[in-house]
């Protein structure tokens, strides 16, 4: 029996414009009708995931940052931030690279002190709570630092993952195209579907995950039951048990219909 879906968003839930697609709250509403608890999980902020999914929000649990933070009902259930010290010496590391453009997520907003375009539209993409300030190191005590996403124009697999040192133990994640993450050592969406999994007394055989690219394999590892959408990277491809239609056809829509028994309108 399924008790916990987790999806990441973009590039697995959403379609390839970004949107949510048409008739996720009332399954959402479905599905919580059944006892089964649906999280998004994602590298976007927990105001941005939370407008996302207004209308049913109360229903649903968060996974936020890739991991690093955990809210249900507006209660923080699970936070793994980075230590300030680490911060300071990311911040830095990221700034001695050119092209490089960092944002500064905390567990209630995102700073960040570049606004040069395309940069400063496509951090308030995932960010609702996000600030231009005059320098980030002012920032760093300002509240729990969830993770530093660092902005690539460039393309981060070429890019950033090369060129960004080992950055004194933190975790540096490729999350998509343009965009990696430098996180606290063991923060990712599986040890927080496994935090989560402890404290609400739910087993990983119990528990079905979807995601695309790398920031989900720690989630697809957590999961019993993993699955990749048809248009996931071929690595997270090979951790699925089940391939999905794609994002752009609605694969964990139709998943999710066919889990709880219902014919696709």
């Amino acid at each position: 029996m399924i008790r916990f879906i987790a999806t990441d968003l973009d590039g697995t839930l959403l379609d390839p414009q970004g949107r949510l697609p048409g008739g996720i709250f009332p399954l959402a509403e479905r599905l919580s009708a059944r006892g089964i608890l649906f999280a998004p999980a994602s590298g976007r902020q927990y105001a941005n995931l939370r407008q996302l999914f207004l209308p049913v929000w109360e229903k649903l649990l968060f996974i936020c940052e890739n991991g690093a933070l955990v809210k249900r009902g507006g209660e923080t259930l699970f936070v793994d931030p980075l230590s300030p010290g680490l911060v300071k010496g990311v911040l830095d590391a990221v700034r001695r690279e050119d092209g490089l453009f960092p944002i500064l997520c905390g567990a209630e907003n995102a700073y960040v002190e570049n606004d040069e375009e395309p940069f400063f539209s496509r951090a308030r993409e995932p960010y609702t709570n996000c600030f231009k300030v005059k320098d980030l190191d002012d920032y760093i005590d300002a509240e729990p630092v969830c993770k530093i996403s660092v902005f690539d124009p460039q393309g981060a697999r070429g890019h950033a993952m090369k060129v960004l040192p080992a950055l004194n133990g933190a975790k540096l994640t490729l999350s998509g195209e343009h965009w990696c993450d430098v996180a606290a050592p063991d923060a990712d969406k599986g040890n927080a579907i496994r935090a989560i999994c402890r404290t609400l007394g739910i087993s990983a055989e119990e528990c079905m995950a979807f995601g695309d690219h790398m920031n989900d394999e720690g989630m697809l590892r957590a999961c019993g039951h993993p699955r990749a959408v048809a248009n996931a990277v071929p690595f997270i491809r090979e951790l699925a048990e089940e391939i999905v239609p794609s994002n752009a056809e609605g694969g964990v829509l139709s998943s999710l219909r066919a889990l709880l028994g219902e014919n696709e309108v």
